[in-house]
């Protein structure tokens, strides 16, 4: 799906949030690894949106941090391992990056975020994680962060699901109406 959409993407916005969104509800309902419980992907009517909105879209330098490692907590209480190796600032403010720890030989980024209506998990939602492919590339050294495309984590449709927490430094002060809606 990101694959279409990271090529559909830059020619036209619009089109690119479309297909996301209409491939997001397909896997939601019919992917044997949907987030979605068995009992509950027939009768699924999909999920809300903002409509996109060019505000809300970046292509921004990583500037590199000294690596510090992490126990994020998750959805269940338990910690990951994620390993901060940048930070990227933009109009709405900073975000750190970072990287599962377990996948540290692939650097594979992950920006689990939260802006200031998210205080509880399920309205927390990720930009980006590149460990899923769900991701929107980047534009020459520019990482793209588009923020119509902020997902809710598995653990919104399913508590079994462990899902990471916005690190300490993954959080923005203004409301954020892009993406998914709660």
């Amino acid at each position: 799906m990101y694959s279409a959409v990271r090529t559909t993407l830059p020619v036209d916005p619009p089109a690119a949030h479309a297909l996301w969104r209409k491939e997001t509800r397909h896997a939601l309902r019919s992917h044997p690894q949907s987030a979605l419980p068995p009992d509950k992907r027939g009768a699924f009517p999909g999920l809300r949106y903002y409509d996109y909105d060019p505000r809300f879209a970046f292509a921004v330098e990583v500037e590199p941090l000294p690596e510090e490692r992490y126990d994020i907590g998750t959805s269940t209480g338990s910690a990951i391992p994620f390993v901060r190796f940048g930070k990227v600032t933009f109009d709405l403010g900073m975000l750190e990056i970072y990287w599962l720890d377990a996948y540290k030989r692939r650097r594979l980024p992950a920006v689990p975020r939260r802006d200031r209506r998210q205080d509880h998990i399920r309205r927390r939602r990720y930009l980006l994680d590149t460990a899923k492919s769900a991701d929107l590339g980047s534009r020459g050294t520019a990482l793209v962060l588009d923020f119509n495309f902020a997902y809710h984590p598995s653990c919104f449709y399913d508590p079994k699901w462990v899902c990471p927490l916005a690190g300490p430094f993954s959080r923005i002060g203004a409301p954020i109406e892009a993406g998914e809606r709660t």
